[in-house]
């Protein structure tokens, strides 16, 4: 399966996305108020409270307090109720998947007069993420490219090679199985939309495409029908788990070692040590397995920027914070002592003199292979207008078809139409293929 260029949402559908929903793209101020501005911002993950009292620390005229709204998806609904009500957050975390609806529903301000050149601070795939034709929505904060990462004493003790390769993995599969009847490669969780969607995009989907004001929507194309297949195939041969990630059942499997590896962004060494503590020095990180040997190109899977809302009434302040979350070498240093991975080229630079994560200290390499899997990241990745649909809808269908034994394949059908569906009544020029 080749790989395609995936192109950016563009800023003509955004803007005329904003006229359909009568939402406007701008901010108040008042940062000229006696005292000390306070900024209320919404963000989730154990890197957040460290960023937030580092800045209050050095800039007591603008202190802000931190409220975990909970994740990506959870956060994302929350603000959009709260920008209706007019008391949205100062400044918020979005998902790099989940922004083009945030600026949809109103919820992300254009910022652009205030980021001046903090372009130059990223690659430019990364700043495309919350920029969109030249309107800076959100400033970068962390990225999450795919990555594998797996039980490096485990491997060892079954006498397991770390896959290059998803055929490779597959035939890994196969043999902790063989090895141990109680442990399994890795597990397929149905509810993990940007799991799946990185697979895919890594194989070369597009579910969302644009012309002009014309979108086309594709999930079941042959790139995802191909993962969800593979993935299939696994599950009917028990060589995978199917089953929702971080419940107490998984996280005792994988403190007992049957749960062997995780594929998925760079977060994960932070969240499976989050689990998983007694752990560490176990496990290591890998670039993810190639649908096709010799592509490495690999998607994100998470990462996030800090956008100002529309509801601020410190938008220029607001948007000071945001820029020193996302570009300051404090900032950046406090990220990668929590595992994150900088979205910044300064930050990514500092991670090759900082010691790997906690989970896997014996790491050596950890930031090296990170900073080339971070190379090899598709730069430009499109996301449509109803990403917390899509989401919710794949959740639902992919649950459904592993609970009845129905085809993968089957879920994304369903999942498109409930896309299509709802773009269409949201006024959206829309053909599915």
């Amino acid at each position: 399966m080749q790989r395609s260029k995936l192109v950016a949402i563009t800023a003509s559908v955004a803007v005329a996305a904003l006229a359909l929903t009568g939402c406007a793209g701008g901010s108040g101020s008042d940062d000229t108020a006696d005292g000390p501005i306070t900024l209320e911002y919404w963000a989730w993950g154990t890197t957040q409270k460290p960023l937030v009292d580092a800045w209050n620390e050095a800039h007591p005229d603008i202190q802000v307090k931190h409220t975990d709204a909970g994740g990506g998806g959870d956060s994302s609904a929350k603000l959009v109720t709260a920008q209706r009500a007019n008391n949205a957050p100062d400044v918020a975390l979005v998902e790099y998947n989940t922004l083009p609806a945030m600026i949809v529903a109103g919820v992300a301000a254009d910022i652009s007069e205030y980021t001046g050149d903090l372009a130059e601070e990223y690659a430019p795939g990364v700043w495309s993420q919350a920029t969109f034709d030249g309107t800076s929505y959100g400033v970068p904060q962390d990225a999450g490219p795919q990555a594998l990462t797996y039980n490096q004493a485990r491997f060892a003790e079954l006498g397991i090679e770390v896959p290059t390769t998803w055929a490779e993995f597959a035939t890994a599969a196969e043999q902790v199985r063989a090895a141990d009847p109680d442990a399994y490669i890795t597990t397929f969780a149905p509810a993990e939309f940007g799991g799946f969607a990185g697979f895919a995009q890594q194989a070369g989907a597009e579910w969302w495409t644009v012309d002009g004001d014309q979108w086309t929507v594709d999930f079941d194309d042959e790139a995802s029908v191909a993962v969800a297949d593979y993935w299939q195939d696994l599950i009917d041969r028990d060589l995978v788990l199917a089953e929702p990630l971080l419940t107490p059942e998984w996280n005792a499997r994988l403190n007992e070692g049957n749960v062997l590896s995780w594929p998925a962004g760079l977060w994960a060494a932070g969240v499976i040590n989050g689990v998983a503590s007694d752990m560490a020095g176990q496990w290591a990180m890998a670039p993810l397995p190639q649908w096709t040997e010799g592509d490495s190109a690999v998607a994100f899977q998470g990462g996030s920027a800090a956008v100002v809302t529309t509801s601020s009434e410190h938008a220029e302040a607001a948007a000071e914070f945001a820029a020193w979350i996302g570009t300051s070498e404090e900032a950046a240093q406090i990220q990668i002592e929590e595992g994150q991975y900088p979205a910044s080229l300064a930050g990514q630079q500092l991670t090759l003199d900082a010691d790997a994560p906690a989970l896997m200290p014996q790491q050596d390499d950890y930031w090296e292979i990170a900073a080339q899997i971070a190379e090899d990241t598709i730069p430009e990745i499109s996301w449509g207008p109803n990403v917390n649909v899509a989401s919710s809808a794949f959740q639902d269908a992919m649950s459904a078809a592993v609970t009845n034994g129905t085809p993968l394949s089957g879920a994304l059908t369903e999942t498109e139409k409930v896309v299509v569906d709802d773009m269409k009544t949201s006024g959206f020029d829309v053909t599915a293929e």
